[in-house]
């Protein structure tokens, strides 16, 4: 009797569940992204013999072009701080 009771409770917090997920009584979601490119991708992505960081398009931009710039900008800065210091420009009195 209590595992009757256990399993009805169970099934209904499961469907609950479902419903607010958006999922109801056995149908699926609809994908977010065909299957036709998802594939296409796939096939794309497993193909290419580069580091997995550099398979993509923009991945160069944020893999190699936005470090490079911190290190410059850090280097400039840096740089600057030395030469200020050496001459003695912008201290506080």
């Amino acid at each position: 009797m209590a595992q009757k009771k256990a399993q009805k409770e169970l099934k209904i917090h499961s469907l609950k569940r479902k419903d607010a997920v958006g999922m109801s009584c056995g149908m699926s979601e609809t994908p977010f992204y065909p299957r036709e490119k998802l594939v296409e991708k796939q096939k794309y992505y497993q193909s290419v013999r580069k580091y997995t960081h550099l398979k993509g398009p923009v991945d160069k931009i944020t893999s190699v072009a936005i470090p490079l710039a911190l290190a410059t900008t850090a280097i400039f800065m840096i740089g600057r701080g030395i030469y200020n210091m050496s001459h003695g420009i912008g201290k506080k009195e």
